[in-house]
């Protein structure tokens, strides 16, 4: 892959350090997922897509090797913890975890 591809890291820093893995949602910028009920809005998109709502994907949890692909953090780094809690809770209604 060789554009950005912005994602939300949901498992914790010593996992992420651990494993070389990370595990999380991807992001878009993609309008056809206002309508989606498990793409979340978390506001405006940065670089590029400036001015374009960012949606996590929610439906779509992912895993890989942050080391192999060479990964950086996002330079918003990191949701309101409001946000990131709604997200959670959005999976969670696919998962089921707790």
């Amino acid at each position: 892959m060789k554009d950005v591809h912005p994602f939300l890291v949901l498992s914790p820093r010593v996992f992420n350090e651990k494993t070389s893995l990370v595990i999380g949602l991807p992001m878009t910028t993609a309008q056809y997922n206002v309508d989606n009920p498990f793409a979340m809005a978390v506001g405006a998109a940065t670089g590029k897509k400036l001015g374009q709502t960012s949606y996590v994907l929610c439906h779509q949890p992912k895993s890989f090797d942050w080391r192999q692909r060479k990964a950086k953090a996002h330079p918003l780094k990191r949701l309101s913890d409001e946000l990131f809690e709604q997200v959670c809770k959005r999976l969670n209604q696919i998962v089921q975890i707790g």
